[in-house]
């Protein structure tokens, strides 16, 4: 267990180089999380969001600050060494799930374990059958992502997130294409696993999702503007 802050941004900025100019995509954001919360980031397009989820994935870099997660500077990591702390501290989910049409929802359940290595090849199909019963789907397992509803596919991409145990899921705008029964129902899971000590960070433009969350924080610009729930000052770091 982490004590502190699990997840740390330290004096983070973020700036593009163009042809037009530069770009400030992140100015000065001090953020922190801890193990088990669930944390929704919002604000407009361009306001910041998906950079500062590149920052945390190490999807990309900071042109200054650090991005600390359980005492590691994963801001100086290479590469490889990025890929390889991602495949086993990191699940992803996207808004259009991604998962591989040729593949049957068990098969892209496994497909992260097969890849990182973390658990033997004898433990991935049952462990991916469990993660499916986890979500709701123990009966669709061999069924392709055509054959189901979109709700059910976000529920596997959760699941395929789950595939390596990670301690942190990083979910971008993970109800964006379902109905409000079928985002209820994920955002039902997101608060199970938060009691399981997961860590979870959501970026939505729903507002009436966000406040699902323990702490909803907002961007605007590149600035963290404000936080609320919990009452927390500066990024909610401890």
């Amino acid at each position: 267990m982490i004590n502190g802050d699990f997840i740390s941004l330290h004096d983070i900025n973020k700036v593009y180089h163009t042809t037009a100019g530069d770009f400030v995509a992140l100015q000065d954001v001090n953020v922190c999380f801890q193990r088990g919360e669930f944390v929704s980031v919002v604000g407009k397009s361009g306001s910041g969001k998906s950079t500062l989820m590149n920052m945390i994935t190490g999807i990309d870099k900071p042109s200054s600050g650090e991005v600390i997660i359980a005492d590691q500077p994963v801001h100086k990591f290479s590469e490889t060494a990025m890929a390889k702390w991602r495949g086993k501290n990191l699940g992803i989910i996207f808004q259009f799930y991604q998962l591989l049409p040729v593949l049957t929802l068990l098969e892209n359940v496994m497909l992260p374990m097969q890849i990182a290595g973390v658990f033997p090849p004898e433990e991935h199909e049952v462990r991916a059958h469990e993660l499916l019963a986890r979500v709701g789907l123990a009966d669709y397992a061999h069924k392709r992502p055509h054959s189901v509803s979109g709700g059910q596919q976000q529920s596997t991409a959760i699941a395929r997130a789950l595939a390596n145990d990670p301690p942190i899921l990083i979910a971008d705008e993970p109800t964006g294409n379902l109905g409000t029964l079928e985002g209820e129902n994920i955002i039902k899971i997101f608060e199970q696993l938060s009691e399981q000590d997961k860590t979870i960070i959501m970026v939505t433009h729903d507002n009436e999702l966000a406040d699902r969350a323990q702490r909803v924080l907002m961007l605007k610009d590149g600035i963290l503007t404000k936080e609320s729930h919990n009452g927390k000052v500066n990024g909610g770091c401890k």
